[in-house]
């Protein structure tokens, strides 16, 4: 899919951030992220990675500067789904896919066939359409997290933000995870954010870096960020180095 890298689908300037107490959490934070980008943002527990999405996201208001969103429709894929929905429950994989048209078309109306095919289309995207009638909590850590990344599918989401998205999850479901978000990346062209503190998995999977330690330390390409590496642990005191096959 041809996607204009060159434009900008966020833009952070000059962002601060405090909470009520006065701690400082972000400082003069500048980021633009580009259409088709799958960028990697990292840094140590603290260092305000997941404040600056909630920034981005709208649910906090920084204390100074600018951010602005071109996307017309935006995901969120929290650390578990169980964040996003009570498991306990009794909702089925097609309801939650489901609530994606609801929040891109509004709650009060049925769905219509163009709708039920986007679900419909969402979940074969994940590979979960044999667990379409499953209740949500029935499923494994990893199947979950993929019904709520075809719930932002199905709102035709143009950027997903994924705050530690396989925390929890087994070796082998978070591969079939990370394949599945480069296909989405390379094929479809969404744009995704990748919040982390494991320095192996971000570099691993995304094309681009941002470094966050109450600033934005480091901004550029993946490849260059692991040249960098031997000095970059001076900053990034406390993020994880785990070896992965392949």
């Amino acid at each position: 899919m041809s996607i204009d890298h060159s434009k900008n689908i966020v833009e952070v300037k000059n962002v601060s951030f405090s909470y009520f107490n006065g701690n400082i959490v972000l400082k003069d934070v500048n980021l633009n992220i580009h259409y088709g980008d799958y960028l990697g943002i990292i840094g140590p527990n603290g260092g305000g990675k997941s404040t600056l999405v909630n920034l981005i996201l709208g649910l906090l208001k920084p204390d100074s500067g600018t951010i602005k969103v071109y996307a017309t429709s935006i995901g969120y894929v929290p650390q578990k789904a169980t964040e996003a929905i009570d498991a306990k429950f009794p909702v089925t994989v097609y309801n939650v896919v489901s609530m994606g048209r609801f929040a891109k078309k509004g709650f009060f109306r049925n769905l219509d066939k163009e709708d039920r095919d986007a679900v419909d289309k969402a979940l074969e995207q994940v590979k979960m359409t044999d667990y379409k009638n499953r209740l949500i909590g029935n499923l494994s850590g990893g199947q979950e997290q993929k019904v709520i990344v075809a719930r932002a599918l199905a709102r035709d989401a143009q950027i997903i933000f994924l705050d530690e998205p396989t925390s929890g999850v087994d070796e082998a479901s978070q591969e079939e995870f990370y394949e599945l978000l480069d296909k989405l990346n390379k094929e479809l062209g969404i744009t995704l954010v990748l919040v982390s503190h494991d320095i192996d998995v971000v570099t691993r999977e995304v094309t681009e870096v941002a470094a966050i330690n109450r600033t934005v330390i480091y901004y550029g390409s993946s490849k260059e960020f692991i040249k960098e590496e031997h000095h970059d642990r001076l900053y990034l005191k406390g993020l994880k180095f785990i070896g992965h096959h392949g």
